[in-house]
């Protein structure tokens, strides 16, 4: 694995070389990494090996097979646990960050959201933390509230201290970093405000958690939820953290295996945290498999690739401002990522363009249709940067569009 000084930029060259879909005779720019990364070797063998020498059903046998397999995926619980500042009971495994915000959605929210209460949502959300809260408030006659947005694409200010003096307010659900924008949302200040209004705060980290050190006491979150496969990891896994006195007082969210003590013919008694949210064989291959890209991550350093996504998002949005009728949305400090529109180009049209020549991006709204509806377009392309990115991509992404304007004259 590499190391790296923190104080140093990122050898980006080394790190491409243990991302087998990287080494490759030809160059691939990929410029996706906000809908999922690439994965590097370490992962790819750790997967291998589960599956080669501990592939057992996890708690329920007594043989060794089943106990290396059992040890192996509460250990991974135990690395997530650490990487986000959580206890192990506190960390639950899920299928993704969207499962993740179902679950709470449906337990918590079911059992403490009513008529006329109000959750308050952004404008940029992802579509993962905004359906599963208009269902529960069309299924309990509760209130969505949405702080706005400033011109260059950050929360307004003092919205949410307006919407929570009107009262009523039982939960604050927000991203913390815009898949769109970029936008990295100031989640301590806004745990704070939330919690002086007796409400309860949950935070959609699934751009943040690739990027960036998270730390749940610090921030003072009830919820968080990430997702494996945008931080190096297997798809089909994920972590929601909930506050262990929070999960205690929650009712399950699915019934079957694991999750129960005891089973009675008309009533049954759950099992401790966190596995009374955990029904049914679990992902251990995909858990063990996410541990493994903690460590990778780990061993970079996340403030090093915090320093090193910063200063490549600050070039590639310098470097696209030079293309004349470009307009990049959202603010100046930002996260990994540039969405943009052209006059003359379509999205779609512009990333099947520079798909041949071997550099991929997104196009589209992004799962984020309310947000592309505040910005008047119904679509833009999306260059989305990682570790094994650097300028010679953007600046390839930028002679790439050059030649998709030639292409479209």
């Amino acid at each position: 694995m590499m190391t790296t000084d923190l104080a140093s930029p990122l050898d980006v060259a080394a790190i491409r070389r243990d991302f087998p879909i990287l080494s490759g005779a030809t160059r691939l720019i990929y410029l996706d990494s906000a809908a999922t990364s690439q994965k590097p070797r370490p992962v790819i063998e750790r997967l291998a090996r589960y599956y080669e020498t501990q592939n057992a059903n996890v708690h329920r046998g007594v043989y060794r097979l089943a106990e290396e397999a059992t040890a192996a995926y509460e250990e991974a619980r135990a690395t997530l646990a650490r990487f986000i500042g959580a206890r192990p009971e506190e960390t639950i495994f899920v299928r993704n960050a969207t499962e993740g915000i179902n679950l709470v959605a449906n337990t918590w929210g079911a059992a403490n959201i009513g008529e006329g209460d109000v959750i308050v949502l952004t404008e940029m959300e992802h579509h993962s933390n905004l359906i599963p809260w208009q269902l529960l408030a069309e299924r309990t006659g509760a209130q969505l509230r949405y702080i706005g947005l400033t011109p260059d694409g950050r929360l307004q200010p003092d919205a949410l201290e307006e919407i929570l003096a009107g009262g009523r307010v039982k939960l604050v659900a927000t991203t913390y970093v815009s898949n769109v924008l970029g936008t990295v949302n100031p989640i301590a200040d806004m745990s704070r405000a939330a919690h002086a209004a007796g409400a309860r705060i949950l935070v959609d980290a699934a751009q943040a958690a690739p990027h960036f050190p998270l730390d749940v006491r610090r921030l003072d979150v009830d919820f968080l939820a990430l997702t494996g496969h945008k931080m190096l990891g297997p798809m089909g896994i994920g972590v929601l953290y909930g506050r262990q006195e929070i999960l205690d007082a929650m009712p399950p969210f699915l019934g079957g295996g694991e999750m129960i003590r005891r089973v009675g013919r008309e009533h049954s008694t759950w099992n401790d945290l966190p596995w009374k949210f955990e029904a049914g064989t679990p992902n251990v291959e995909g858990a063990v498999g996410l541990a493994e890209a903690v460590r990778y991550l780990e061993s970079v350093g996340l403030e090093a690739i915090a320093a090193h996504d910063r200063r490549l998002a600050a070039y590639a949005l310098s470097r696209l401002r030079e293309i004349p009728g470009l307009i990049a949305y959202g603010p100046e400090e930002r996260g990994a990522l540039v969405a943009f529109t052209l006059p003359d180009i379509h999205p779609h049209d512009l990333a099947s363009l520079l798909d041949e020549r071997d550099i991929a991006v997104r196009a589209g709204h992004h799962c984020a249709q309310l947000l592309h509806e505040r910005l008047d377009v119904p679509a833009t392309t999306r260059a989305s940067f990682y570790l094994y990115n650097d300028e010679r991509d953007v600046d390839t992404l930028v002679q790439g569009i050059g030649h998709a304007r030639e292409v479209m004259e």
